[in-house]
C-alpha cells in the first residue's frame, strides 16, 4: 500500500514537473503594430488623463524617435548600424536587412526594452522605417513614435527589479504604491512595487555605464552610478522621482537639459566680465575677461542620460 502511495506521488511530481517544463513561452510580436498592441496603455488616459497628457509631451512617448521635430534618437539608431555593427567584423550584420533582437538591444536595451518580446521581424522592420525616415517619410516616422516607454513599461514590466525575492511582474496587474482593486477590465489588480518610488527603477535604463551584459557592450548612461557613488555618500537622499517629478512641477513630463525647469534646478551659473581694450603700438582691440561659474546642483554629473 506504501509503494502504491509513493507510485502515485511520484507520477503526479513528476506530471507537475513535465506540465511545468512544457509550459509555452509568451507569445512574441511579429510586427511593430503588435509590440505596440502588447504594451498598449492608451486605455489609461481614461482615469488618469492629466498624468497621460504630461507623458505625451516626454521623451519616454517617443523613446526611439527622440524629439518630435528632428527625430535624433531614430537619426543614432542609423549611426549605430553604420559606424558599429557593420564595422564590427563579427556582428553579423553586413546591411540593414541584417539586424536582429540582438543587434538592435544595444540601444533598446533602455530606448525600447519591451523589444526583448519580439522577433527579429520586428527589430527588421524598425530598422526599416528609421532608414525610411532619414528619406523624409512622414509615415516612417509615424510608425517609429508608436513605441515607446509607456505606463506599462515603468508600472509593470520593470516594476520588478529582484525577480527571485519579489516574483515576476503579472500581465493583469499595474504596479504602483499600494495594493488593491483596480478599475480596469485588462488590469483588474494593483500590486505595490517596492522600487516605485526609489532611484533603482530609473536606474534600471539610466544606468551605471557599460551594459556588460551584451555580448559587445557599449558605454552609455551612467547616471545611476553618479547618483550612487557621488550624491548618496554625501548624505544626499533625494530620489529621480522627487527631483525630476515633484520638484520639477513637470509631473510624468520627465524632462532633463531641454527644460529650464530642469535647468534652472540642477544649475548655479554666475558670470563675471570686464571689458578694455588691448592696445598693440597704435592698434587698440576691445578685449573682456570673462569668468563663468557652474555649480552643479543634481544629483548627479551633468551632462548625462
Amino acid at each position: 500500500m506504501k509503494f502504491v502511495k509513493v507510485l502515485v506521488i511520484l507520477i503526479l511530481v513528476g506530471f507537475a514537473l513535465t506540465a511545468f517544463a512544457a509550459a509555452p513561452a509568451g507569445k512574441k510580436a511579429k510586427t511593430i503594430d503588435e509590440l505596440v498592441k502588447m504594451y498598449d496603455s492608451s486605455s489609461c488616459k481614461d482615469c488618469h488623463a492629466e498624468i497621460y497628457a504630461e507623458w505625451e509631451k516626454s521623451l519616454h512617448a517617443r523613446s526611439i524617435f527622440g524629439p518630435a521635430e528632428v527625430g535624433r534618437t531614430a537619426a543614432t539608431l542609423k549611426t549605430t548600424v553604420e559606424n558599429g555593427h557593420k564595422d564590427w567584423p563579427y556582428s553579423g550584420v553586413k546591411k540593414p536587412e541584417d539586424m536582429k533582437v540582438e543587434h538592435l538591444m544595444v540601444c533598446a536595451s533602455c530606448h525600447l526594452p519591451q523589444l526583448a518580446e519580439a522577433e527579429d521581424s520586428v527589430a527588421q522592420e524598425i530598422m526599416k522605417n528609421v532608414y525610411a525616415f532619414k528619406e523624409t517619410d512622414d509615415a516612417a516616422a509615424m510608425k517609429l513614435q508608436s513605441l515607446n516607454i509607456n505606463c506599462l513599461v515603468c508600472h509593470q514590466r520593470n516594476a520588478i527589479v529582484h525577480k527571485w525575492v519579489d516574483g515576476y511582474p503579472e500581465k493583469n496587474v499595474v504596479y504602483g504604491f499600494k495594493n488593491g482593486e483596480h478599475p480596469s477590465p485588462d488590469f483588474p489588480k494593483m500590486k505595490q512595487s517596492k522600487i516605485m518610488g526609489e532611484s533603482i527603477l530609473c536606474g534600471q535604463c539610466h544606468g551605471q555605464g557599460p551594459n556588460f551584459a551584451q555580448d559587445n557592450p557599449t558605454q552609455c548612461a551612467t547616471l545611476y552610478g553618479s547618483y550612487n557613488f557621488a550624491y548618496i555618500p554625501e548624505g544626499e537622499r533625494e530620489t529621480c522621482q522627487e527631483c525630476h517629478i515633484k520638484k520639477s512641477k513637470l509631473g510624468h513630463n520627465m524632462q532633463s537639459y531641454r527644460s529650464p525647469e530642469m535647468a534652472k534646478m540642477a544649475l548655479d551659473m554666475h558670470v563675471y566680465a570686464e571689458a578694455f581694450q588691448w592696445r598693440d603700438v597704435a592698434t587698440t582691440t576691445p578685449a573682456a575677461t570673462v569668468i563663468v561659474e557652474l555649480k552643479n546642483k543634481a544629483g548627479h554629473a551633468i551632462p548625462d542620460g
